[in-house]
């Protein structure tokens, strides 16, 4: 009697806690005048109907007002996990505590580091020759390249604050007794902080801002200014459109003719127009990532791998993914793979009668068809005749930069935010990608933008790095617990229909390419699908990061890449032996992977026939906002 009670005061607190949620959320709609039903009516029911809201599966009845609780502080909180951040500092500054040998060293460096600077600032002075840096900036750090730098007191400023920087990144790593997450953590939160400071972000320490202000009589400013509203307007209002200078999808970008011949409540499928008289047998299956629209692979035309494989006799199919909504909170990664990747075979299959296809994935997509590959084989369907992936991990041990935003604190947080909107919003997820490269994507854009009032460079790159997608409340909370948590892929305990599925199955060969500076999905983790995946893995090296390293199209300046094949798992070399041994080719790495794709695809038939009256590419679900 007593616990029923007790659970009926805790419903009851939970409903009036979301009426008071639903209060607020109405008020807001209202005023944006986005609902025709009356509001009152809606509140009325959701108070009478049973709480249906889904929720994390380690949550119960009583979970209702934690989430809630937690979607609220997000807000306040830029979506990171309060108690995540207080866990990591916790444990650094603990065991700090506890090393009265690390606090010596401390302490020590702190000394030679401001005699080292009074030293340099000595020598600036009274001698008329640059005197040696006390630290030289790392080759990735282009803030004080600008030779106005070298010139006193700027050149003291900014050894002063890499000083700084050099004794921090001491403080906060070696440090005896720190797991190594929360150091990481730690260090990566420091570096935000000490960028957010850096001399070159204000107008009377940075002297390439002050010739600019002289040169031009304050324009600068005054163009920054103009720049800085015209971003805070767009970002206020929510303003997608682009300005009559930028790519466009389906003018400049996603280009390549073709008709989307199937579709559903996921996915519309592109085939595109043959370009050569004769194609190969086999068709040619994209599975792009879902994190963001599919045209990556479909730039402008120079840049379009699309255009490059249809060019070359390929019968070329694209998935282009939905962005979700509220109403498809519920969509799992089983729905992805069921909707998505297996859905778009039987499509294919059907459409040209071909027995088979090949298959690549990039990025996420790529490990969607790694998952979609040894369910088919555990299935005995062997439709799929070869598997590429493009900077796509299988194995999330070692996942990269992105795994400071993940453990078991910060998912239960981001699960209460997804819960509460049913996505995770574009904005959180670009957010997280730009503190990642905050001093080119962040901090020198508002360099040249507000304070040298330059106009910023438009590019199909960046017009589609800018193009974000939401990510469903379902779907993503299980790809980050499954996957990048708990590995489960990797290590054999992830489950299709009921079953559970290992990338030892997979026998068809496998072409992998992995970028160099890759800080999503780290080259050394993509290359462990030598050890997963039982079959010849061709693996391809090439230079550039997780974009750019895989749009690289023949002619392209300053591109290389290593490759090479091992056909048995048991004898294949560790990351740093293959990379050392395997000969470094100048150029692009397409040629070499449709090379090898061209072995895998048949002979020459006519091309299969373009369904009529199928609506035009890039199809709609691309143009979503």
């Amino acid at each position: 009697m007593k616990r029923d009670v007790l659970i009926c005061i805790k419903s009851t607190a939970a409903r009036i806690t979301m009426l008071v949620a639903l209060l607020f959320r109405e008020v807001a709609m209202l005023e944006k005048n986005s609902y025709d039903s009356p509001p009152f009516e809606r509140m009325a029911s959701a108070w009478l109907a049973p709480l249906t809201y889904d929720y994390p599966e380690s949550a119960n009845e009583s979970a209702y007002l934690d989430l809630m609780s937690n979607a609220w502080l997000g807000r306040l909180t830029y979506n990171i996990s309060p108690a995540a951040m207080f866990n990591a500092y916790a444990d650094w500054l603990t065991h700090l505590c506890l090393s009265p040998s690390k606090r010596m060293v401390l302490l020590q460096k702190a000394w030679q580091n401001c005699w080292q600077w009074h030293l340099y600032n000595r020598n600036c002075v009274v001698t008329e020759d640059q005197p040696q840096y006390c630290v030289t900036p790392l080759s990735q750090d282009q803030r004080f390249n600008d030779p106005s730098w070298k010139k006193w007191p700027f050149n003291t400023i900014s050894q002063g604050f890499l000083l700084q920087e050099q004794w921090w990144q001491r403080a906060t790593t070696g440090v005896r007794g720190v797991s190594k997450h929360h150091e990481d953590v730690v260090t990566f939160t420091v570096r935000q902080l000490l960028d957010t400071l850096a001399p070159s972000n204000f107008p009377l320490t940075n002297p390439v801002v002050q010739q600019a202000a002289i040169q031009s009589w304050g324009h600068n400013f005054v163009q920054g200014w103009l720049n800085a509203v015209e971003d805070w307007r767009r970002s206020i209002a929510s303003d997608t459109t682009e300005p009559d200078d930028a790519f466009k999808v389906g003018r400049d970008i996603a280009i390549s003719p073709g008709k989307v011949v199937f579709h559903n409540n996921l996915i519309e499928l592109i085939q595109y127009t043959p370009t050569t008289k004769t194609v190969h047998a086999v068709p040619l299956l994209f599975v792009p990532a879902w994190i963001m629209k599919y045209y990556i692979l479909d730039l402008s035309p120079q840049n379009s791998l699309v255009r490059y494989m249809v060019s070359q006799g390929y019968t070329v199919f694209m998935i282009s993914w939905k962005n979700p909504l509220a109403e498809d909170r519920n969509l799992s990664m089983e729905d992805y793979r069921k909707l998505g990747v297996m859905a778009a075979i039987d499509a294919i299959t059907e459409l040209t009668h071909a027995p088979q296809l090949n298959a690549a994935g990039y990025c996420l997509g790529g490990t969607l068809l790694s998952i979609a590959s040894a369910s088919m084989a555990c299935h005995g369907d062997e439709r799929i005749a070869s598997m590429s992936l493009f900077a796509a991990q299988v194995d999330f041990e070692e996942p990269g930069e992105l795994s400071l935003f993940i453990d078991e604190s910060q998912i239960s947080f981001l699960e209460a935010i997804m819960w509460d909107q049913g996505y995770l919003d574009t904005k959180q997820m670009a957010g997280a990608f730009q503190l990642l490269r905050s001093n080119d994507l962040i901090w020198s854009r508002r360099l040249n933008q507000y304070l040298l009032g330059l106009s910023e460079k438009k590019s199909d790159l960046m017009t589609w790095n800018a193009d974000a997608t939401r990510m469903p409340y379902r779907m993503h909370s299980e790809y980050l617990r499954h996957l990048f948590l708990h590995n489960d892929l990797a290590e054999g305990r992830y489950f299709t229909e009921g079953k559970s599925i290992h990338l030892t199955d997979i026998s068809i060969p496998i072409f992998a390419v992995g970028t160099l500076t890759d800080h999503v999905a780290p080259w050394r983790s993509v290359f462990k699908i030598h050890r997963l995946a039982d079959t010849e893995v061709t693996f391809a090296l090439t230079s550039g990061g997780h974009n750019a390293g895989v749009v690289s199209p023949p002619g392209h300046p300053d591109r290389s890449y290593q490759i090479a094949t091992h056909a048995d798992k048991d004898h294949a070399m560790d990351a740093d032996t293959w990379q050392a041994t395997v000969a470094r080719k100048e150029g692009s790495w397409w040629p070499a992977w449709e090379s090898w794709l061209r072995m895998k695809s048949g002979k020459r038939i006519p091309p299969p026939p373009m369904p009529a009256h199928k609506p035009a590419a890039p199809g709609k679900y691309v143009m979503q906002p």
